[in-house]
């Protein structure tokens, strides 16, 4: 019923599993817009789909493209990488990528499917306990969240033992405005409880600095998670080379918080991760497999 009412409303393109609505009209030549608006911006819209075990595909294969991503632009090595999207046919578990796997190599069929008590439903590749720890927790405190995402980006990870919260001092880096949780403790988390510490620590904020560990970015898809991951990481770095050659100046707070309402919206945030989407999977075809 959902996809028929999308389709008897929209101009559709349709694909094997989905229904994509028809991409909104552009500005056009000789036309100005005097109010910045994010549909400036909307190239295409989140795809509606006619199953659950449609919509299900999809998060693994974007899943799968986060993962490769995050590995091809170098921001996590070895096993403590993890990005987790909530199971769109069981909200009380969760789709995670496997360790042992590269992330610039895994694929939607590795994927392993867990449960909000830490329990593999499905697949056969192992977890990161602790990564598994912190994401259940995650997903347990906050319904809203569909997506999770981690990894020990180099930048992250050195701007976190600072215990700060990133400044507005770009404006890639003001769509993290108040939006921005410090957890401080605990400082360390390896078991139960203090992961529920940690979920409590995190708040309603869409991200969080982990002091000595690096930056967690939630989303409401896994699209827009990632996004804030390779954005906050990028902001970090900015951070630390402009404070490592001067005082950077700050957005005043009435603009930086007109910057977090906009660019640093959900859809925004989904919008902006179509680019990289487009991109690794014309190069990585075998992501969906």
């Amino acid at each position: 019923m959902r996809a028929a009412r999308a389709v008897a409303h929209h101009r559709c393109l349709r694909f094997a599993h989905c229904v994509v609505p028809a991409q909104p009209p552009q500005l056009r030549a000789g036309h100005m817009q005097t109010t910045v608006s994010i549909n400036a911006f909307a190239t295409r819209e989140p795809p509606v789909f006619e199953t659950k075990e449609a919509e299900r595909r999809h998060v693994q294969e974007r899943l799968a493209a986060a993962c490769r991503i995050l590995g091809r632009r170098g921001l996590s090595e070895g096993l403590l990488g993890h990005i987790t999207v909530r199971d769109p046919q069981r909200a009380d578990c969760f789709w995670v990528n496997p360790i042992g796997v590269p992330m610039h190599r895994v694929k939607a069929s590795q994927l392993v499917q867990v449960d909000h008590q830490g329990r593999v439903v499905q697949g056969d590749g192992a977890v990161n306990p602790v990564g598994l720890l912190l994401h259940t927790a995650l997903h347990r405190a906050r319904p809203d969240v569909a997506a999770v995402c981690h990894a020990h980006a180099s930048a992250a990870s050195t701007w976190a033992a600072l215990e700060r919260l990133l400044d507005p001092i770009t404006q890639d880096a003001s769509v993290f405005y108040g939006q921005q949780a410090l957890i401080r403790e605990p400082r360390l988390v390896r078991d139960t409880a203090s992961a529920e510490r940690f979920a409590r620590a995190f708040g309603d904020e869409r991200v969080a600095i982990h002091a000595g560990h690096g930056i967690f970015t939630t989303g409401s898809s896994v699209d827009e998670a990632a996004w804030w991951f390779v954005l906050m990481n990028r902001c970090c770095d900015d951070q630390l080379r402009a404070e490592a050659a001067g005082t950077p100046t700050q957005y005043p707070a009435e603009d930086a918080g007109w910057l977090a309402s906009t660019l640093g919206s959900p859809r925004f945030g989904w919008l902006s991760f179509q680019t990289l989407w487009d991109d690794i999977v014309a190069s990585d075809p075998d992501l969906r497999d």
